[in-house]
């Protein structure tokens, strides 16, 4: 048994035993009729019925990692249409297929920031690569087979002690890293969980953990080795629109008003579908150039991520309306949206949202306003 079977996604052989558990799994039809079914059956026995049969069909021939992402690609563009008023990239021109990177990007959602990226990789003619995910996802068993079957690795979290901690964290930097010498590329997040709050910064403690499978006997922090090893590279993830914003906004809500926030056993699971099946409007994706080596330690590495994320990210209506309603953004500095729908739904999911909660629904999209201008001293670049 290798060191890394309880974090690694599944191997080729494994893939016909998980797709017929997948395809038997008693949750399956509820969840896959409201990604795959019309808007009129997504919620009744026979659109789950014919989500089961539909999944049973497609999956039939399936026997590897790389035909279970085609299929995922499939209904990946019938999502996109659904969901996105647009989906568009930049930067792919400057990066080299057959050489593998780390990749770290802001992240608002549990499934699509990577998904999309991994998504946009294919159509590219790039690799797809490994994904980073919280073992909190992966206490679902349908979800964590999905998720282990489109290349995703787990970052142990649930863990107690100081020395459990370390281990398990040296083994997921030792797992990335053996990741990259194989030649596949790996994505994590920027800091651990979605930044509900829209504070897309990077968590120096991330990059210490990356370095700990370079660190050396009575050597720094392994950061240096690291960024000398890799090829990092910032990845910006933009939506118009959050799915999950008015969840996320009561989450927050809580949390400040009682200290802390329990989770329902289900709730991550109805974010990720949440997520994959709500409006987003314009979604853009921008891949960053390559850090360079000088960034070498902690801080610094971080700040060089911060500037490529948030200084690449698109700034979009909703953003610039949420800033100015908190007095982020003088008036006059408003974009006119092209997709008058697009505001609505967002004026229509802010005054669905309590009073008390509107502030953190706010914030979710005006803080990239307050970022943008503590980096760089100016709102709109």
């Amino acid at each position: 048994m290798s060191d890394f079977d309880r974090i690694r996604p599944y191997h080729d052989h494994e893939v016909p035993e998980v797709v017929q558990r997948i395809v038997n799994h008693p949750q399956l039809p509820t969840a896959a009729a409201k990604i795959v079914m019309p808007e009129a059956l997504k919620t009744t026995g026979i659109g789950a019925w014919l989500a089961r049969w539909l999944v049973q069909q497609k999956t039939r021939k399936l026997t590897t990692v790389a035909d279970c992402q085609l299929l995922i690609a499939e209904y990946f563009e019938d999502l996109i249409a659904a969901t996105t008023r647009g989906l568009t990239v930049s930067g792919l021109e400057n990066l080299d297929p057959k050489q593998p990177y780390l990749f770290t990007s802001n992240h608002r959602d549990i499934v699509m920031d990577s998904s999309l990226m991994n998504y946009l990789l294919h159509e590219a003619g790039f690799p797809t690569c490994r994904m980073a995910v919280g073992d909190n996802l992966l206490k679902h068993e349908l979800a964590a087979d999905l998720m282990r079957l489109n290349k995703s690795f787990v970052i142990e979290r649930d863990v107690t002690g100081t020395k459990a901690a370390y281990k398990v964290l040296h083994r997921t930097s030792r797992y990335i890293r053996q990741s990259i010498e194989e030649g596949v590329s790996v994505w994590i997040a920027q800091r651990e969980g979605r930044a509900k709050d829209g504070w897309d910064r990077t968590d120096p403690a991330i990059l210490k953990m990356l370095g700990l499978a370079h660190k050396e006997v009575g050597g720094s922090d392994g950061v240096e080795n690291m960024v000398a090893r890799y090829t990092v590279v910032p990845v910006s993830v933009g939506y118009e629109l959050d799915p999950c914003a008015g969840a996320k906004a009561h989450e927050l809500y809580l949390t400040d008003r009682d200290g802390g926030y329990a989770k329902a056993d289900e709730e991550d699971v109805q974010s990720i579908i949440t997520g994959l099946v709500g409006q987003k409007g314009r979604v853009h994706i921008h891949f960053g150039e390559p850090i360079p080596e000088s960034c070498d330690s902690p801080p610094v590495l971080a700040d060089a991520i911060d500037r490529s994320v948030l200084g690449n990210m698109r700034v979009y209506p909703t953003q610039v309306k949420a800033a100015q309603i908190l007095g982020e953004v003088e008036p006059e500095g408003a974009e006119v949206s092209e997709l008058p729908d697009v505001m609505s739904n967002f004026d229509t999911e802010l005054a669905a949202c309590p009073d008390e909660e509107r502030p953190f629904f706010l914030i979710q999209y005006g803080n990239l306003i307050k970022n943008r201008r503590e980096l760089f001293g100016t709102t709109l670049a």
